[in-house]
């Protein structure tokens, strides 16, 4: 094999927009395609990615290190090395690194459309209200 049938898979996109340094921590794209992107997550400890909402993609989130607090709708749950959970459309999810280690995590997204003006944030949807001063 050549070195250049190594790269039939054109998907693969190291280039991604998507990719790149975020205040919680990194994110690398490994693969795209027309209905799914595979990303890996690095969050740093004690940080974490902020609620929001996405209509037209699920997630799937395998940890591969680490510790990671996961909100998904009202259910709160931890999920160590070697664990999943799933994050359906429509569904206002978070999640974080309570632990003293970079927490890794494979993110599956598949739906009809990946664009990130397809995420909405708790305070854009006014789901979530700042507390007013004196309450």
């Amino acid at each position: 094999m050549t070195p250049n049938e190594n790269n039939t898979q054109s998907n693969i996109n190291e280039l991604s927009p998507h990719s790149g340094t975020r205040y919680w921590g990194e994110v690398q794209v490994i693969e795209e395609g027309e209905s799914y992107r595979i990303s890996r997550l690095e969050i740093k400890p004690r940080h974490g990615i902020k609620p929001q909402i996405h209509y037209h993609r699920n997630e799937h989130w395998v940890v591969v290190s680490g510790v990671a607090k996961v909100t998904c709708g009202e259910k709160e749950i931890l999920l160590n090395r070697n664990e999943s959970t799933y994050v359906p459309a429509a569904t206002l999810h978070k999640v974080e690194n309570p632990g003293q280690i970079p927490l890794i995590i494979l993110e599956i997204q598949n739906g009809e459309y990946l664009g990130e003006d397809d995420t909405e944030r708790p305070y854009d949807l006014n789901l979530v209200k700042p507390v007013a001063e004196g309450q």
